[in-house]
């Protein structure tokens, strides 16, 4: 990707002094074109218009109005000034420039890869897939539905275990969602659970942090060790790594079948890839498979982000963590996709639920799975075999060497060898050699060496491998002769271990073998998406707002795709350089202390924030040598579903406190119960703005009242779209906070991920930030919690995004989104206002960044509920806002800074003419039951059907809006029925005369 290369060609922004000083001519040579004016929407007129609107001439005024005094910034960001587009771009090539590409051998669960251009460009780097929210809507997400069904329908053929979920964050947090898994199958009647000492070494670390805070006993031993009495109760679960982490390919048979017996469940963190060669593991007697699609067409990025799967029996489908994609049919008899059994979720079922999880991986696995419809079967077990050959002849090389192959039996990407006799004490030569030719070994600590190949690999790394095995020198091995050597004695021959059945044999997989008909495919199914490139899409909390496309450019760079997560740290200087930079204006931004960047989704920076305060009580009861009894949680009951089901996760007991009439915190409610549990409180966990979308007045006096009675004050960072530049957490008084990149700092939603959550504490928490077993990031404390994520810096290749908006945007600009996003919100209110009741506003009658329109009446009066005005949205073009949350029967809008005032003049023009319809079913001049709303939303094939028997017209139900002649968004099927979907899951694709 060419970038033009202006200077200045140092990473360091140019002062804001160099830019105004001198004569005018200079001022104009030093002149940017701010991006800060093509992200905010309205124009300056627009603003102008609006705020006389709402009562005010200015933005500050405005910003007086509704931010209380005291928690006012008194200075502006020490954030640099704005930079130009094509200006920054050209330093961050510079800063980019720092990271050194190598050929990666490490390893550990992380590969090269080849993205099919035709995915990476139309699908990764295209805002038509990665803009759209998650699939709650789901007659306006078939297109994504059915790439995620792929994904799944992949998964569980490649396992070999019938029911697979959308993804999940990365390979060692989805293991520990089985291990959680486990303890659940056995209602929580069975705490031990036994984890291969082979498997990845960031896996059994994470492990270990979440079985802390769950109550699990976890033991990390040989699995010929596997003792099944371990914990109370015995094991819940055992996991074993497959092939191992060290490419041993080991038979789990008779441990499965033990286990069975004893009642514990296994869990096989499986290579995606080997899957297509080796037995599954659904074949082997595993009860749930977990690993990462990463391999499968995403680049390593330093770690992320990647899709881990997740695959199991149909009969634990409640128990199983993360998003399922089920079918099932629409009101014509259609078949139409959605999310299935949503009750288990975090959302509905809050502390009960089977995980925290809000965001996963969407957009990384429609990735993978297009990878996997773009090799089909064949495709795919060729590069397996392709992968394996190559490895077998390297272990041939270096037999020829003298050198020891470990572990003996089958190979497949992955050996581990030790240098021949005298030579032990030659490994750093040799990986330095290698280091010489642009390749990283995975060096252990007893002196051997570890290799594992991809399908990247080619006849000339295995001759750069040998040469680095015979300490520099080429052997002059010709590669090809290696490979017949190793098929002529059988060590490409898997024995046992090889794969008989058939996979992927779904003709979505056999369907699209030439580029043109793939292309053809992914724009039939981004159709069917609505996205912000079609329109705004509302929803309260959640904050769609613009993801400009220079944010979007260095994520593929190949500087910043193409490093392996362990990789030495001297090869990513770059990566380095930017953490520091996002670290420093996070931290300015959030009035903290430091920040960890590792959680890799908000639903984990909960967590991580959780667990930093936890370990801090821990550690203060042993400096003062007294049992560490603060484990209860408040939380109001208003809070999104993630904040009880994190605490939970992080071994807290939760505490509802009540909110008031207004939605405010109930004041007396939350002394009562600070005071009555004043010797066990941990945190309070609280929103700001709060999430009725109101900034409360007594925000620092409830962060007073919790650290009088001895705890620490958590905020759910999912409103930071109202404090940048006007407040921070820091002020307010809280101690620890996490950001959603993916909303406030412009990392797109993907359709349900990625995200990323880093956490920002107060000083006293800096000491427990997270820390990892294989590279230590800079921020872990002297007291780190363990890992939460399976890289180090969790999804670093999306961070770039953050980075580039906060220095395209400047300090002005940050504070300036702030106050169009409260004033654009505001403006929306008091337009709809005249139709719709505004649940709640401050004293003077305002609201934060978002509102809550209030449709709770309409069923008494008309029979429509707020899920019909969501489907009647989608006939004008619009998703709906957040539905019934944080109260039932409400909607939650959030327009963001992002959108025009033409667009919000759009939106609310749809919700009035809405409310006219309604009216018109009140007053009895249109049928309660056959009416636009309850047969929303249309589609075209509705809408050109010879057979109309509505009482209203084709053009009322499809073209209620002038504006709907020049572009219409039309859903592809009708409302969806969820129950039937529910009581007949099927979560694969299949033949619709099958599903019939």
């Amino acid at each position: 990707m060419s970038i033009a290369s202006t200077q200045p060609s140092s990473g360091t922004p140019m002062s804001s002094e160099s830019r105004t000083n001198g004569s005018a001519a200079t001022r104009i040579l030093n002149f940017v074109d701010g991006f800060s004016k093509r992200h905010i929407g309205p124009s300056p007129s627009d603003l102008e218009t609006m705020l006389a609107t709402v009562g005010f001439d200015s933005l500050e005024g405005l910003s007086d109005a509704t931010v209380p005094g005291d928690i006012r910034l008194e200075s502006e960001l020490e954030i640099p000034e704005a930079r130009g587009e094509r200006e920054f771009l050209s330093a961050l090539k510079t800063i980019a420039g720092k990271n050194k590409v190598h050929r990666s051998c490490i390893g550990m669960g992380y590969t090269d890869t080849v993205t099919p251009p035709v995915i990476l460009r139309n699908v990764l780097e295209n805002p038509g897939w990665y803009t759209q929210y998650t699939p709650y809507q789901a007659e306006i997400a078939q297109g994504r539905l059915e790439a995620l069904l792929n994904f799944q329908t992949m998964i569980a053929d490649l396992t070999g275990l019938p029911l697979a979920g959308a993804s999940l964050l990365d390979e060692a947090t989805a293991a520990a969602e089985a291990m959680t898994m486990c303890y659940s199958i056995a209602s929580h009647k069975k705490t031990g659970f036994w984890a291969s000492d082979d498997c990845h070494p960031q896996t059994l670390s994470l492990l270990q942090t979440r079985a802390d805070g769950l109550g699990i006993d976890l033991k990390i031993g040989p699995i010929e060790d596997i003792d099944f009495e371990h914990g109370a109760g015995g094991l819940c679960g055992l996991l074993v790594q497959y092939p191992t982490s060290d490419g041993r390919i080991e038979d789990y048979r008779d441990v499965a079948d033990k286990a069975k017996q004893c009642g514990c469940m296994t869990v096989a963190a499986a290579d995606i890839l080997a899957l297509t060669v080796l037995t599954p593991p659904g074949e082997w007697g595993a009860d749930i498979c977990v690993g990462s699609a990463q391999r499968f067409g995403v680049p390593m990025g330093l770690g992320g982000p990647h899709a881990a799967y997740i695959a199991t029996h149909d009969k634990h489908a409640r128990k199983l963590p993360g998003r399922i994609i089920g079918i099932s049919k629409d009101v014509h008899g259609n078949r139409a996709l959605r999310m299935a059994i949503q009750t288990r979720e975090q959302h509905i079922r809050r502390d009960k639920a089977t995980s925290n999880i809000c965001t996963a991986q969407a957009l990384l696995a429609i990735i993978s799975s297009f990878y996997g419809v773009y090799h089909g079967p064949d495709g795919l077990t060729d590069i397996a075999r392709r992968t394996q050959a190559y490895t077998a002849a390297l272990a041939k090389g270096l037999a020829r060497l003298g050198h020891e192959t470990l572990g003996g039996g089958p190979i497949f990407d992955t050996i581990r060898i030790r240098l021949g006799k005298g030579r032990t004490h030659a490994a750093r030569q040799v990986a330095d050699a290698a280091r010489e030719r642009l390749i990283n070994l995975r060096e252990y600590e007893d002196g051997t060496l570890g290799v594992t190949l991809d399908e990247t690999a080619d006849r000339a790394l295995v001759a750069d491998l040998l040469a680095a095995f015979n300490f520099g020198h080429y052997t002059g091995f010709d590669v090809d002769e290696l490979v017949n050597e190793a098929d002529a004695d059988g060590t490409l021959d898997l024995g046992a271990f090889t794969r008989t059945s058939d996979f992927m044999t779904h003709e979505v997989f056999h369907s699209y073998r030439s580029e043109t008909e793939l292309l053809r495919y992914i724009f039939k199914l981004m159709g069917r998406d609505l996205s912000l490139a079609n329109s705004m899409i509302p929803l309260g909390s959640c904050t769609m707002k613009l993801n400009g496309t220079s944010e979007m450019i260095p994520v593929t760079w190949p500087e910043f795709a193409n490093i392996h997560p362990f990789a030495p740290d001297v090869q990513w200087r770059g990566y380095t350089h930017m953490f520091r930079e996002l670290e420093r204006w996070l931290c300015e931004v959030t009035g903290f202390a430091a920040v960890s960047l590792q959680p890799n989704a908000g639903s984990q920076g909960e967590y991580a924030g959780l667990l930093v305060i936890r370990a801090y009580h821990e550690h203060m009861a042993r400096k003062e040598g007294r049992e560490n009894v603060r484990n209860v949680c408040l939380i109001p009951t208003s809070a999104h579903g993630t904040n009880p089901a994190s605490a939970v996760m992080a071994g807290m007991k939760v505490v509802a406190i009540k909110c008031d009439d207004r939605g405010d915190i109930d004041m007396d409610d939350l002394r009562a119960k600070a005071s009555q549990h004043a010797d066990h409180l941990s945190a309070l966990m609280i929103t700001y703005p709060s999430t009725h979308g109101v900034f409360e007045p007594t925000i620092r006096e409830v962060c007073d009242v919790i650290h009088q009675h001895g705890g620490q004050v958590y905020m759910d960072g999912a409103n930071m779209n109202a404090q940048v530049g006007l407040t921070s957490p820091g002020i307010c008084g809280a101690d620890v906070c996490h950001l959603n990149l993916h909303k406030t700092f412009c990392i797109p939603h993907g359709g349900g991920g990625p995200g990323m959550g880093p956490i920002g504490v107060a000083k006293q928490l800096v000491p427990f930030l997270p820390g990892h077993p294989v590279e230590r990031p800079d921020t872990a404390g002297e007291f780190a919690i363990g890992p939460v994520a399976a890289a180090p810096y969790g999804s670093p290749s999306i961070l770039t995004i953050s980075y580039v908006y906060i220095a395209l945007m400047g300090a002005a600009g940050l504070k300036k989104a702030t106050q169009v996003a409260i004033l654009n919100a505001n403006y929306m209110a008091k337009r709809l206002s005249e139709h719709y009741d505004v649940l709640y506003t401050d004293a003077n009658g305002f609201v934060a960044h978002e509102f809550i329109i209030d449709c709770r009446s309409f069923e008494k009066t008309a029979g429509i509920k707020t899920d019909d005005i969501a489907k009647r949205l989608m006939d004008y073009g619009f998703h709906a806002p957040t539905m019934s949350w944080p109260v039932a029967g409400t909607l939650m809008i959030e327009p963001t800074e992002s959108e025009s005032k033409e667009e919000l003049d759009r939106f609310c023009d749809a919700l009035i003419a809405i409310r006219k319809e309604i009216a018109t079913i009140e007053d009895g001049q249109m049928d309660r039951d056959d009416n636009p709303l309850h047969n929303a939303p249309h589609t075209m094939h509705e809408i050109g059907s010879d057979d109309w028997s509505h009482p209203y017209t084709r053009e009322q139900a499809a073209w209620p809006a002038p504006w709907l002649r020049d572009a219409k968004f039309w859903p592809t099927v009708g409302r969806i029925d969820n129950t039937y979907g529910d009581r007949n899951l099927v979560c694969a694709c299949v033949p619709m005369s099958d599903y019939e």
